[in-house]
C-alpha cells in the first residue's frame, strides 16, 4: 500500500445537500479504514458500523461513499463501496455491520448527473485522496437518514 486513511464517522458531521448540518442516526457510529495503492488504482475497505440500522438508500449504485469534499460541505461521492451487513449485536445490543474487501479502478458511482459519472471518469484517482485526504469525508446513507446516518472528514 502506499497510504492508509481513517475516519470514525459520528451523526453529528452529517449535512445536507444545501451544507446545512442535519443530524444523522442518534448514537450510531463507525470505524472506516481505507489502504491504498494509487499506483495501481487500488483501494481496500475495512468499514464498520454500529447502531446504524434501517434499509440502505442512495441514488448512487450503493449507500456507503468516500466523497470529496471539505468539513462541513458536500460532495459528489467518489468511490462507491458495498454496504456494510448485519454480523451481530454488542455487548448493548446495538447492530454491527461490516464491510471488507478491495476494489480496483475505474470506479463508478452510478451517479452522473451532468452526465459523467462523479467516480474516475470525472478524472477522480486515489492519487488525489492521498495527496488531501482532509478533502474527503466518508459516509453511509439510510432510508430514515438520507442525507447519512453517520459521516467522517478523512
Amino acid at each position: 500500500f502506499t497510504s492508509a486513511v481513517y475516519g470514525r464517522p459520528i451523526p453529528g458531521n452529517v449535512v445536507n445537500q444545501q451544507n446545512v448540518a442535519t443530524p444523522g442516526q442518534p448514537g450510531a457510529y463507525g470505524h472506516f479504514s481505507y489502504f491504498i495503492n494509487s499506483d495501481k488504482e487500488i483501494i481496500c475497505y475495512d468499514i464498520r458500523t454500529v447502531g446504524v440500522t434501517g434499509e440502505y438508500d442512495s441514488p448512487a449504485a450503493t449507500a456507503t461513499h468516500i466523497h470529496e469534499a471539505a468539513a462541513g460541505q458536500n460532495g459528489p461521492p467518489r468511490i462507491a463501496f458495498p454496504n456494510p451487513q448485519f454480523t451481530r449485536k454488542n455487548h448493548l445490543g446495538e447492530e454491527i455491520r461490516e464491510s471488507k474487501g478491495c476494489l480496483k479502478g475505474p470506479f463508478r458511482t452510478g451517479l452522473a448527473p451532468t452526465g459523467t459519472d462523479t467516480g474516475s471518469a470525472s478524472g477522480f484517482t486515489l492519487k488525489q485522496l492521498e495527496q488531501n485526504p482532509g478533502n474527503f469525508f466518508t459516509d453511509t446513507h439510510t432510508e430514515a437518514f438520507t442525507a447519512g446516518a453517520i459521516r467522517a472528514q478523512l
